[in-house]
């Protein structure tokens, strides 16, 4: 077997987050974006001693239970990947891969059914859509990447994870544009306007938040723009418009720096009976009726939190922090983005809470400047898991019980085993899954010190 060696293989079993594994001349094949049951066509792209991997050319035969895509965008773009497969097997796949990474690090502990997205279409509250061209030298386009694509960009207008708002929004924003002379921003010449779309939409509230990014190669009618949306109808309401410049090469949304052209960054999410404040650039839960979920699940899991102090570290916006404040003694959180640190503040000021603390700056940093000794100690890293030089800091303030939120199952490979290695064990976890038709699942693992 070597490179660009073409197989037929049928896929046995399909680990996190996307990748198939089928069994061909004794070796184990990884094949992204294949499903169990399938017999595909790939290419050998990589050959190694402990795996060999393969690019999907073609699904020759689909797995029984496939069904059809209810989005016409399914096969170009690379959102949903999991939408060929009906509901309940989706969650039948996220459950069985996190507790196969979790057996292989702990035992003896509950492991709790998945809890289902309380909507799987139009769920989501933020999209950042990309401007490009779907082929080289083409119309513009608004939308998602094409998949296995780094430059193509889908028109994303009939996307089925946001509701009719987005589709309006980006519809009505890609017209405009199309009718003008400003061009995409070109990743390889660095040359172009138009970057992205952020849109976001409180789910309880309706309130509405449109943020244009571009570079500063041009300039926006501002008033043109903000006529433009005012006058789209829409069942929610627009509380901001803002235009943000963002002239750096990261392929990622964010400002060097913002005009707020109508309204102030923010709308207002409630969640559990609190109010949450939520800025362009702010972390927030993708998923407002899952957030729910979410965090009474955590709620439940860390239990009594009467006259208790808890560290809330990677804490975003609050959320969590404030969920939990109500009975706790103290809440001490740390977020590295200053922006979701100051909507934290003001978080906790609109729900009257005045046992919250909110530091901006890195964990790994901030803290050895923490005075308090924690009886709780909430995590919810980043998806690369909690900074190595962090984690033993943490661990060394030796809280009775540490609550885990997890969004890539594959980085606990790493963090579980210091845990373990420090005297705690994993006790419960459960599933929760925010991001139907997609391979990606939360996960919320209680620790807890051993006597």
């Amino acid at each position: 077997m070597k490179r660009n060696d073409i197989i037929e293989v049928t896929i046995d079993n399909l680990r996190f987050p996307n990748i198939g594994r089928a069994n061909y001349e004794n070796k184990t094949i990884r094949i992204k974006n294949t499903l169990p049951g399938q017999k595909v066509k790939a290419r050998i792209s990589r050959v190694r001693k402990d795996r060999v991997e393969a690019k999907l050319i073609d699904v020759l035969e689909r797995a029984s239970y496939e069904k059809e895509a209810f989005c016409q965008h399914f096969d170009l773009c690379g959102g949903c990947s999991y939408q060929r497969v009906p509901y309940e097997k989706q969650l039948e796949i996220k459950e069985t891969q996190v507790k196969s990474i979790l057996d292989q690090l702990t035992e003896n502990y509950e492991f709790l059914p998945i809890v289902p997205s309380p909507k799987i279409t139009e769920y989501r509250n933020k999209m950042e859509f990309s401007f490009g061209d779907e082929e080289k030298g083409g119309p513009l386009t608004l939308g998602m990447h094409r998949r296995n694509s780094f430059h193509s960009i889908v028109n994303s207008h009939g996307c089925q994870i946001v509701d009719e708002d987005f589709r309006q929004i980006l519809c009505r924003i890609l017209d405009y544009f199309q009718g003008n002379s400003q061009v995409h921003y070109h990743k390889i010449t660095k040359i172009g306007f138009l970057r992205y779309l952020l849109v976001r939409k409180a789910e309880k509230t309706g309130e509405i938040l449109i943020n244009l990014i571009t570079t500063s190669q041009d300039t926006l009618n501002e008033k043109e723009f903000v006529d433009l949306i005012l006058n789209i109808d829409l069942k929610g309401r627009v509380k901001c418009i803002a235009h943000s410049i963002f002239d750096g090469v990261a392929d990622v949304a964010r400002a060097d720096t913002m005009k707020v052209l109508y309204g102030e960054d923010k709308i207002t999410e409630e969640l559990l009976g609190l109010k949450f404040n939520i800025s362009s650039f702010s972390f927030f839960q993708t998923n407002s009726s899952g957030a729910e979920k979410l965090y009474s699940i955590a709620r439940d899991f860390i239990g009594n939190t009467n006259d208790k102090v808890i560290f809330d570290l990677y804490s975003g916006t609050g959320t969590i922090a404030q969920i939990l404040a109500p009975t706790a003694k103290k809440l001490v959180g740390i977020e590295i983005v200053e922006e979701a640190v100051e909507k934290a503040i003001e978080n906790a000021k609109l729900n009257k809470l005045n046992n919250c603390t909110f530091i901006a700056g890195d964990v790994l940093k901030k803290i050895d400047q923490l005075s308090d000794k924690p009886d709780m100690i909430v995590l919810d890293p980043p998806r690369e898991g909690i900074h190595p030089k962090a984690i033993q800091k943490i661990i060394d303030y030796k809280p009775e019980t540490f609550l885990y939120i997890s969004c890539k199952p594959t980085s606990l490979k790493e963090d579980l085993p210091v845990f373990i290695a420090n005297g705690y064990r994993v006790t419960k976890v459960q599933c929760v899954d925010m991001f139907p038709h997609t391979p990606h699942v939360e996960c919320v693992i209680k620790i807890q010190r051993v006597k």
